[in-house]
């Protein structure tokens, strides 16, 4: 099976549905798919450079294939004409292709080029269709979604939700769907010590968490680790309104005033909105947090690993989360979770009884941080059991195997 994936970019700073892609590309390989990638060079905003890559040539990334073309002539909207006539010319040698993200128009344009070309697609809205994402802009988006993304919805083989909630509360346009629920994958954590990330016996998670804290304390200059040293709660996402950082913050504080120890992480970046950025920074400069808070900016590959095992507690409050890969990250690395139920794997993180849920309220947010983090919190029992239900349900190897079965349907 030859099978394009599509994807406006991979550039670290568009965050994990971007990521997302490669991990998926190198799975399915594995399966014995043959996978092109099919991208752009965008970078960011465009005062940024754009990635240093070859362009117009395939590059070889894992057991798949990628081409980057060049942003032109809007590089602000990340479109390429280059990229769509790349697909005219070529769409006949594959079976199919899996477009990643709605509303932007190299990807609108792309699935138009297929529609009209009948080369078989799957769309992957990236949480695009969520009704508090459609808000935004919300006039120009309804016109753009009925005039080019209705006819895109409606002769798509499939629509790829990553969670049931996602499906259930998407917009179509008027568009009648086929829509396969298929999760987004993570990458499993490298060992520590020897040990397996994934071996759920509960006398190694000290041993992993040991040695991720002595990383992280050297790299950050955290608290010391040891019986005593206050738990560490992570917050690591994209630094975004949505992600429900103005819940957090007056609920850590709301935490300080009562006494309760710990040591905030703040890690994330966002290179599109600065401004954001700079506001919850100073934010925490000019509050009681500043004595117990590390920022980090952007983190990656080993240090994030590192800095997740070395968590006591994930947070992540977000208005809207079609999925949560982060959250899913910390799963996998063995960390306990608590989420708001904006987060659409919440449904998950209850079955597996790997964390907490909470609506988008500061009380119940700071109630939940308060339970998980008292004296005698079954935290490292959470953190097993998340790890054991990432493991069965998000590992690349799972999800790549699903994937290869809706492809088949698709094609029958």
């Amino acid at each position: 099976m030859k099978v394009l994936q599509i994807i406006p970019s991979v550039s670290l700073v568009y965050g994990g549905p971007s990521q997302m892609v490669r991990g998926l590309s190198r799975a399915l390989g594995q399966q014995g798919v043959e996978v092109t990638l099919l991208t752009t060079n965008s970078n960011g905003d465009v005062g940024q450079p754009p990635l240093d890559v070859p362009l117009h040539q395939p590059v070889l990334e894992d057991g798949y294939r990628v081409y980057y073309f060049a942003c032109s002539p809007f590089r602000r909207y990340k479109f390429s004409l280059g990229l769509l006539q790349w697909l005219a010319r070529h769409h006949s040698q594959y079976d199919l292709a899996h477009i990643h993200a709605l509303f932007s128009p190299v990807t609108t344009a792309a699935a138009t080029v297929a529609r009209w070309q009948g080369l078989p697609y799957i769309l992957r809205p990236l949480g695009t269709l969520d009704p508090a994402d459609l808000r935004k802009k919300q006039a120009l988006k309804r016109l753009y979604g009925y005039a080019l993304e209705a006819p895109n919805l409606r002769q798509a083989a499939a629509v790829h939700f990553t969670s049931p909630l996602e499906a259930q509360v998407s917009e179509r346009f008027g568009a009648t769907t086929r829509d396969v629920v298929v999760p987004l994958g993570v990458s499993w954590p490298p060992l520590w010590d020897g040990v397996d990330a994934g071996n759920d016996r509960p006398d190694d998670r000290p041993t992993a968490k040991t040695l991720a804290r002595l990383q992280v304390r050297s790299r950050w200059s955290l608290p010391e680790s040891g019986p005593e040293a206050p738990p560490l709660v992570l917050f690591m996402s994209r630094i975004d309104p949505k992600k429900g950082l103005d819940l957090l913050l007056p609920s850590l504080e709301a935490l300080q005033r009562s006494g309760t120890p710990f040591h905030f992480v703040l890690a994330g970046s966002n290179p599109q909105d600065p401004a954001y950025e700079t506001q919850i920074q100073q934010r925490i400069a000019q509050s009681p947090l500043r004595h117990c808070t590390t920022i980090t900016g952007f983190v990656g590959g080993a240090d994030k690993w590192a800095l997740l095992q070395a968590a006591n507690l994930f947070v992540l409050p977000s208005y809207y989360e079609n999925f949560g890969i982060a959250v899913a990250e910390a799963m996998a690395a063995g960390v306990p979770v608590v989420v708001s139920d904006q987060v659409y794997i919440w449904p998950d993180i209850e079955a597996a009884g790997a964390g907490w849920v909470v609506p988008c309220e500061v009380a119940a947010l700071t109630g939940a941080l308060h339970t998980a983090l008292a004296p005698g919190s079954p935290l490292a029992q959470r953190g097993i059991q998340g790890r054991t239900y990432a493991r069965s349900h998000y590992h690349w190897e799972a999800i790549a195997q699903q994937m290869v079965t809706v492809y088949q349907q698709c094609l029958r």
